[in-house]
């Protein structure tokens, strides 16, 4: 796949500006890529690839940070590079790529990743959910004892069992709003921190569906769903994409003239 190819993939999963995409034909050890936000520039050091998946992957991460930066109009909105909003992006574009062939998730395809995520979730973090949500509903029985005898819960969780204030209070409201333990404790104490009751049931859905944390807190919590880029931007590619099929069809037009001039050539030749 040469860097022509590579691009016109990339525009693929999202109406940007323009932008140039160089292979830098060099091994590098820092880094895999790397984008320049000043003049719109993804330079892919392709030496470091092993194949087509590898390509993919990097230039979509690149993409990502083109793609953000068009969303704020080109604004550095953060001297952090990679946000929770890049992540977010990040995650929706290569789900796109999946979708749409682009990209395959070696995560998802390679046996041994597929056994060894199988062993994490099953034998580690359900389980751990599990524990966690017992011990909820034990803190709750505790509390309920600490309003009973009139005696403060806070007291009791600081100095006889030592857990820190804020952590008693989530897995209060892990029992509270029954929380699914299959999704794992740290996504666990993201749905309880989620007030709504319809997007809690939302967030807690995700996460059961296998979308990552960042997803999660961007699209749902935040409620950033979508892609949005500026008028401004989104005309200024679709000039640039009217101007490349301007471009296609003015090399046709010349292709197609020149054949019939040559055509009519023949016919002079022939008739003479």
């Amino acid at each position: 796949m040469n860097q022509d190819q590579l691009k016109e993939k990339l525009l693929t999963l999202a109406e940007v500006p323009d932008f140039t995409l160089v292979f830098s034909g060099k091994k590098s050890k820092k880094v895999d890529g790397l984008y320049k936000p000043a003049t719109r520039e993804i330079i892919i050091h392709n030496k470091n690839m092993e194949g087509d998946t590898d390509l993919m992957y990097t230039a979509i991460h690149e993409f990502t940070h083109h793609v953000v930066s068009s969303m704020s109009g080109g604004v550095v909105l953060s001297n952090r590079c990679h946000t929770a909003q890049f992540w977010a992006v990040f995650h929706q574009l290569l789900e796109k790529a999946e979708k749409t062939g682009l990209y395959d998730n070696p995560f998802r395809t390679d046996s041994e990743f597929l056994e060894l995520t199988s062993k994490i979730k099953n034998e580690f973090l359900v389980p751990n959910g599990s524990l966690m949500r017992e011990l909820a509903e034990i803190l709750n029985n505790a509390r309920n004892l600490c309003l009973k005898n009139h005696l403060s819960f806070d007291d009791y969780v600081d100095r006889e069992l030592g857990i820190p204030k804020t952590t008693a209070n989530t897995l209060l409201r892990i029992e509270k709003y029954d929380v699914d333990p299959s999704i794992g404790y740290d996504n666990m104490k993201t749905v309880a921190s989620v007030k709504d009751d319809a997007k809690r049931e939302s967030v807690q859905k995700a996460f059961q569906e296998g979308e990552s944390v960042d997803t999660v807190k961007n699209n749902i919590i935040h409620e950033r769903t979508e892609i949005k880029i500026s008028p401004v931007d989104k005309l200024e590619a679709e000039k640039t994409k009217l101007e490349k099929a301007i471009e296609n069809l003015q090399k046709k037009l010349q292709m197609v003239d020149k054949m019939l001039k040559d055509e009519k050539n023949k016919l002079t030749e022939e008739s003479n």
